[in-house]
């Protein structure tokens, strides 16, 4: 066998370890070669490019002194001309020779000697092998003209008094004026605006057109009228301002001729500049210009980032932004990449927004447009994104490099940003306030469906209003709707207000009502000195510090309102108390209809309530004396609280021993173990003790685990909440969890079926015939179109659809464009709703920024559109707090110690509290719940005046069959029981027809006809609802689902809702009022050392998913 080792040649001394490490100098020694770079730079040539041309401070200081050359030989020749006396005579002699004394002889020969060399040193220089190029440009000709006869009047002597035309060095110094800008340019590193460069070209120009006419007639003239240089400037300004006076006109040929010259050349060379800056004026007006650095330290801006301006959303900025009164000096900077279109060029042209709002066009990613909207000296930068591209993750792409790119270019500079997709949230965690479109849209539609009109209520708090809607309105309740769509959430320090400064050391209950009771403000959340977290309603044990700030709802803020004492007689008219002693107080609490249990503040034991209704006196203390209310504490007995377990589920007090084991086995309460996206808020709430199949999930198809095929055979013992969405994404998990939170009763807990297509099989299958709510998510393959406001056709044809086929389903709809909601549930000949555009208008028109208010789909929180909560980015700029308490209020943030929002319902046996007040001092005084306004159903009232007729044709034709069968048994007394029974329904309608068209009289033709019109219209309303019935009913039998659920005839067209945010105490109840609540945690009163009931089950079961939470 052969030795490898000895046939691998040894590794040469350069490889080796040891020459590695110590170096081989000898080696380096041979092989290093010695490289110089940039040797042709090292000529004599090149050095002379590098000073006179290429180095911008060198070139820029050459330039600056050949024009100033240039200047002064036109100084010179104009003291040439001043010193000179004109001599007497018409001979040509005079044109060609002048007098020169031999001082300014000298000087102009060595401005003429300097010129020259200049010109052909630069020559030189910038030759690149075409010589006839360099000497038939038009400035090399100019230099050879006025310097050459200079330089040969040094060797011949006689020539010294030749005339040389020096004053057309004027159009020299014009042209080193334009290479100095240039170089100017790039010495600073800094571009002024084109106009500004036109602007100056032009006006050089028309300068050496004057001047050259000037001294060219006065020369001339020396033949003729001897002119001098200020009646030379007379005549040049009246001929070229075209107004010919002919006191002053040239005389010899030759001045005729040289006059007629300069105007060819005028009219030749100024149109042409006179283009180029029409051409620059209209580019600038397409591209805005520049935001003056003068402007940006003077006055205060904000700069408005957008990937295409549409009228609406500029509106809705410009309305919402320039509300608040401290913001009327500050100037929006509109950024965008696109040309401004005719209608926002139209609003801008308004003079209330031409002069406090400025287009730019340009992009956020280049530093050239951001500092010509001086964004590092901006107060805010306001991003948003384009929801109406059909690809809305390459939106929030396009968002995010805007947003980074003002973030690297101004640092300091606030930034508000509006985001589409959750998932991309966590990427501009660095921006000062984030709203994220998903996140509120999702949760704001969860929220609907078990607290209504959420989104509307949210939206009203979000705008700014004065509370003038509606005020002209004959309609009470638009009245009263517009007075409270007023209110708005502000902040005061404790210390400092007049509203609160009073309960300093009291509980926040106690403060929260007795604020409402005396000044009508509704005091909701606080905020500690030392803490950002703001705490919605932190309940009965929170103590009111002086620093601390107070978060209240009111229709406007305290430091504008003005407080007036009420007189003593006044004060004594009402009663001191409403309470009768401690031995009094009622024992049951108050239950909301998606609420835990609560406990009443002043009892030292638990009770279980019997439904969602407040306390109500017994028959025996009705007689006795009236009932009364408990008294709101100024310090909660705590040790009340604590000997409560608040976590413990009231369904499972209600519920037999074998159903409650039967139900902790299959929820338990804890964090989900998987966030969807980074960013999410955890948030407890009830979980399956399971992880469920996949395949489970399918409703519509049966799998190994179980047969069901439809939601009916599931059996769900509440209804369903149906969503109709596009896909399934991120931010669904934004309504699973505001439905499954852990203070909800689970007997309230709604299966949710997600409905990815919509046809009325799969509609069928998923349980529309008995569902609770329908929620009808905007599709974002409809969000591009042709027109703007088309992007919702499908979406509203659609829901159309399930309004006239299930009647009394509840539908929730989102919408694009809030515009288009008069479009929803769309009845043709509804007088009512024509009213109501009626109103709509006027108030447009007013310049109301809630004009869709009164839109009875809006007003009932059937219908929204993600873009009304615009807004909330835009109040954030001066309310910096609304973003926080938004998301507090939908669920999307859960701070230990904060409430949450939940609602009641007024039943029969709550209305003995009778108002507002009591409503407000019971719940206070009971679960430590703060109202803050009431949802209200009521019905359609008629009215006669044409503006606002509202007819419902089937109560009509009920009342006048009633009247005619009484008429008809008034006239019939004698007639048999039998001859009537023997008529059968069908029998006895016809007969009536027929007796109305019978008695068709002369004077009640018309009456009696218009009677017969909107019978028949009634008639084939009916017929037109029963065969809808009949399709649903049959396809409902043909895929084998059972036809018991569904309601054919319910309809609401006759009712209207609406919200009343923080009305007057003296607000009276009304029968099914929703009352808004904002809850205490009820995790806040847990004890901490005795772990409640609910916990320990929870942690039992799922202690592999995530450990015991403490709080």
């Amino acid at each position: 066998m052969v030795d490898l080792e000895s046939e691998v040649p040894p590794l040469p001394p350069r490889y080796r370890f040891r020459d590695l490490l110590l170096g081989d100098q000898g080696w380096q020694n041979d092989d290093r070669v010695q490289v110089e770079f940039y040797m042709n730079e090292n000529t004599f040539k090149e050095r002379l490019k590098l000073f006179f041309i290429k180095n911008q401070r060198s070139s820029l200081r050459i330039r600056l002194f050949n024009f100033s050359l240039k200047l002064l030989s036109c100084l010179l020749y104009i003291i040439r001309v001043l010193l000179e006396n004109p001599s007497q005579g018409n001979e040509w002699s005079h044109i060609f020779w002048v007098n020169r004394s031999l001082p300014l002889w000298g000087l102009q020969v060595s401005v003429a000697l300097i010129s020259l060399f200049e010109t052909i040193l630069l020559g030189y220089l910038s030759y690149k092998g075409n010589i006839w190029e360099q000497i038939l440009r038009i400035p090399f000709i100019l230099e050879i003209i006025n310097a050459v006869p200079f330089i040969i009047s040094i060797f011949w002597p006689s020539l010294r008094n030749l005339f040389v035309p020096v004053f057309l060095n004027c159009w020299l110094a014009k042209h080193a004026l334009e290479n100095m800008i240039n170089d100017l340019h790039r010495a600073i590193q800094r571009t002024q605006s084109a106009m500004f460069n036109q602007v100056l070209i032009l006006i050089s120009t028309l300068l050496c057109l004057i001047f050259t006419c000037i001294c060219g007639i006065q020369h001339l003239e020396r033949i003729g009228k001897k002119l001098n240089l200020f009646d030379s400037l007379y005549f040049c300004i009246v001929t070229f301002s075209t107004v010919g006076f002919g006191d002053v006109t040239p005389e010899t040929w030759s001045s005729k001729l040289f006059v007629v010259a300069m105007i060819c050349v005028a009219l030749v060379v100024l149109p042409i500049q006179f283009e180029q800056l029409a051409y620059l004026w209209m580019e600038r007006q397409k591209s805005g210009g520049n935001y003056s650095r003068h402007r940006a330290q003077t006055e205060k801006h904000v700069v408005l980032c957008v990937s295409s301006l549409k009228i609406d959303l500029l509106m809705d900025f410009l309305n919402e932004f320039y509300a608040h009164p401290r913001l009327q000096d500050y100037y929006v900077v509109i950024l965008c990449p696109t040309e401004m279109d005719v209608q926002v060029r139209r609003v801008l042209q308004i003079p209330m927004w031409s002069q406090r709002v400025i287009y730019l066009q340009g992009s956020a990613l280049k530093d050239q447009d951001l500092l010509r909207a001086k964004m590092d000296d901006a107060e805010a930068c306001f991003i948003l994104s384009s929801r109406c591209e059909v690809d809305r993750t390459s939106s929030d792409h396009q968002t995010i490099l805007r947003a980074w790119a003002v973030k690297d270019f101004a640092p300091n500079c606030p930034l508000y940003v509006q985001i589409l997709k959750p998932e991309n949230k966590f990427h501009i965690k660095f921006a000062d306030h984030v709203v994220c479109e998903e996140e509120f849209k999702y949760a704001m539609l969860a929220l609907n469906c078990i607290c209504p009109a959420t989104s509307t209520l949210i939206t009203l708090l979000v705008h700014t209003s004065r509370g003038q809607e509606g005020q002209q309105s004959p309609e009470q309740w638009q009245k009263m709707y517009g007075r409270c769509s007023g209110n708005e959430v502000y902040h005061i320090v404790l210390e400092e207000s007049t509203f609160f400064a009073e309960y300093e050391g009291k509980s926040f209950t106690y403060a929260s009502f007795h604020a409402h009771k005396k000044f009508g403000v509704c005091l909701i959340g606080v905020r500690r000195e030392d803490n950002k977290n703001i705490l919605l309603n932190p309940g009965p044990r929170y103590i009111m510090n002086a620093t601390d700030t107070c978060f209240y709802i009111n229709i406007t803020k305290e430091e504008n309102s003005a407080f007036k004492n009420q007189d003593q007689q006044k004060r004594s008219n009402v009663p001191r108390s409403f309470y009768h002693g401690p031995s009094r107080l009622p024992v049951h609490s108050i239950i909301a209809s998606m609420g835990t249990v609560a406990i009443d503040l002043q009892d030292t034991s638990c009770r279980s309530t019997s439904g969602p209704t407040l306390s109500l006196p017994t028959e025996g203390s009705k007689e006795i004396r009236r009932p009364s209310i408990a008294p709101v504490l100024e310090v909660a007995d705590t040790s009340s609280i604590q000997t409560c377990d608040l976590l413990s589920d009231q369904s499972e007090d209600e519920t037999t021993p074998d159903e409650e084991i039967s139900s902790n086995l299959e929820y338990a309460k804890g964090y989900p173990p998987y966030s969807p996206y980074i960013g999410s808020s955890p948030t407890f709430c009830h979980l399956l003790h399971e992880k469920v199949p996949f395949c489970c999930l399918r409703l519509d198809k049966s799998c190994q685990h179980n047969y069901y095929e439809d939601a009916k055979a599931y059996g769900f013992k509440n209804k369903l909440i149906i969503v109709a969405a596009e896909t399934a994404g991120n931010g669904l998990y934004n309504f699973i969890v505001p439905l499954r939170a852990y203070y909800r009763p689970k007997k309230e807990l709604n299966p949710i079926v997600l409905l990815l297509d919509n046809p009325l099989d799969d509609l069928l299958r998923c349980g529309v015939t008995f569902a609770a709510n329908m929620v009808v998510v905007d599709k974002e393959s409809t969000m591009s179109a042709e027109e703007d406001y088309m992007a919702d056709a499908k979406t509203i044809v659609n829901v159309q659809t399930l309004f006239r086929l299930f009647s009394s389903l509840s539908i929730i709809t989102e919408l694009t464009h809030p515009a288009n909601m008069r479009f929803m549930q769309f009845r043709a000949k509804d007088c009512y709703s024509l009213a109501l555009s009626k109103l709509e208008k006027k108030e447009r028109e007013k310049g109301s920024n809630l004009a869709f208010m009164f839109r009875l789909p809006f007003a009932a929180g059937r219908v929204f559109s993600i873009s009304m909560l615009d807004t909330l980015l835009y109040q954030s700029f001066v309310k910096d707090y609304m973003i926080s308490i938004t998301r507090l209020l939908l669920g999307l943030d859960t701070t230990p110690g904060s409430g949450f929002l939940c609602s009641m319902k007024i039943t029969e046996d709550d209305l003995w509290i009778r108002t507002y007040a009591r409503l407000y001092q019971k719940l206070c005084s009971s679960t430590g719940d703060v109202p803050i306004g009431i949802y209200r159903t009521e019905s359609q009232k008629l009215a006669t005046s044409e503006s606002q007729i509202s007819i419902s044709v089937e109560e009509w034709e009920d009342t006048k069959d009633s009247k005619e069968q009484s008429h008809h048994r008034s006239n019939h007394r004698n007639s048999t029981s039998s001859d009537q029974s023997d008529h059968p329904l069908l029998r006895r309608k016809s007969m009536q027809w027929a007796r109305r068209l019978s008695r068709k009289g002369p004077k009640h033709s018309g009456k009696t006809a218009e009677k017969i019109t909107q019978q028949r219209l009634n008639l084939y309303r009916r017929s037109e609802r029963q065969e809808l019935a009949e399709l649903v009913k049959n396809r409902m039998k043909h895929l084998g689902l059972s036809t018991v659920g569904y309601d054919e005839m319910n309809d609401h067209q006759s009712t209207l809702s609406y919200i009343l945010i923080n009305p007057s105490p003296d607000t009276r109840l009304e029968l099914n009022d929703v009352v808004y609540l904002i809850r205490p945690d009820p995790l806040a009163y847990l004890p901490n050392s005795e772990p409640s009931r609910k916990n320990s089950i929870c942690n039992a079961v799922a202690q592999d998913s995530r450990e015991e939470t403490q709080l």
